[in-house]
């Protein structure tokens, strides 16, 4: 997959810098054409040499003293990607903000294939609400995040902000460049939580926003897929993705099964259990008294399409648990007969519900299942659409 693909691999001035001389030989290893590109800072952690010797090309340091007169054009223009590890707290901040004072933010700024930046910094830098925000301002301008973990830092600290593995950083690089494995097929997905009216001003509801249904139909659609999202909410609608605006249980399930013919359907919507058996046509007032509700199931969507699933087809589940997560998610794959259950427990902190990260467990029907810990859920997103890339291949 990444044999003779031009890699630009930016190093940036922190500790983790060493582990960028693992993920070159990986690189290089896998075939790709990897060329270097070092901060002043970064050569005060790992010399110059080392990535002269394994790399494609010897390492770019500066614009001013490289052979090319616009080496931040060319390198930007010919790479098939770009990642930078370890991507530091001011290399983040002068990306966000377009700033160019180096030869890698000029490259950064000049190139338009895919960049993959993978931050290492101590806890308090990694929490800090700026770096925070140019991260997510990045990531909204289409930048692939590798989240750091949590584990020794520098100084015998302990805490998030430790530079991912480099195995984990080059499958993110894999996952980038290999988005074109929908290409052809048909996605349709759910998102958002449904209302179920009691009255015209009240519903019963839950506390969905759609958020991580909105990534899947992102991420579908930059792997080539033509996308439908069936939502309950009113988020503009992902670039080039059809949406279909829908409110309770009984439309969703009307629209989805309209198009059940998907080659992959991924339910994330939270679709209520239950609704109101007769919803009242005028506002209850409050000196009625509380109002008795009946309620009665709603359409076990899930269910339906299980039943109705072709050859080759996939469908993903979600399953939103307070505890027992592992047994009830399994317990939903079997008796939905479904091909994957994506489970994350929304008692966690920052999991989950208006959250813009997600902590899940894939729950896969061959029984494989593999955990994916706290990161942006767009990376989410493409955790699941790499297990249901899996699963066509087969």
């Amino acid at each position: 997959m990444l044999a003779n693909r031009r890699i630009v691999l930016g190093v940036t001035g922190g500790i983790a810098a060493y582990k960028a001389v693992l993920l070159c030989r990986m690189l290089v290893d896998a075939g790709a054409h990897v060329i270097p590109v070092m901060t002043e800072s970064a050569q005060r952690f790992v010399g110059k040499a080392t990535f002269d010797a394994l790399a494609s090309e010897p390492a770019r340091t500066s614009i001013f003293d490289d052979p090319d007169p616009i080496p931040h054009t060319t390198l930007g223009q010919t790479a098939d990607l770009i990642v930078v590890a370890p991507a530091t707290a001011r290399i983040i901040g002068s990306y966000a903000s377009g700033i160019s004072d180096d030869l890698l933010t000029a490259t950064l700024i000049a190139t338009r294939a895919p960049v993959v930046i993978c931050p290492a910094m101590h806890t308090e830098m990694w929490e800090h609400p700026a770096v925070q925000d140019n991260l997510k301002l990045l990531e909204q301008r289409g930048v692939h995040l590798v989240a750091p973990e949590e584990g020794h830092l520098a100084g015998g600290d302990l805490g998030a902000g430790r530079l991912a593995a480099p195995e984990a950083i080059y499958e993110a690089i894999e996952n980038t460049l290999s988005n074109g494995d929908l290409q052809g097929r048909t996605v349709l997905v759910t998102a958002g939580g449904t209302r179920e009216a009691i009255d015209p001003v009240r519903y019963v509801g839950n506390r969905s926003t759609g958020k991580q249904g909105y990534a899947v139909a992102e991420a579908a659609k930059a792997r080539g897929a033509t996308v439908t999202l069936i939502s309950t909410v009113a988020a503009a609608a992902p670039n080039g993705v059809e949406v279909v605006r829908v409110e309770s249980a009984a439309q969703m399930h009307a629209a989805v099964l309209e198009r059940s013919e998907a080659d992959v359907i991924v339910m994330t919507a939270a679709v209520a259990d239950f609704r109101p058996v007769a919803a009242s046509d005028s506002k209850i007032k409050k000196v009625e008294g509380p109002p008795k509700l009946k309620l009665e199931p709603t359409p076990d969507i899930l269910a339906e399409l299980g039943a109705l699933k072709k050859p080759g087809q996939v469908i993903v589940g979600f399953a939103a648990e307070t505890e027992d997560l592992a047994s009830h998610a399994q317990s939903k794959l079997e008796r939905k007969n479904v091909d994957v259950i994506v489970a994350n427990d929304v008692s966690a902190p920052e999991v989950g519900f208006a959250y813009d990260t997600n902590e899940v467990t894939i729950f896969v029907a061959d029984g494989c299942q593999r955990h994916v810990s706290l990161r942006s859920k767009r990376q989410i997103a493409e955790e699941v659409l790499d297990t249901v890339g899996q699963i066509l291949v087969r």
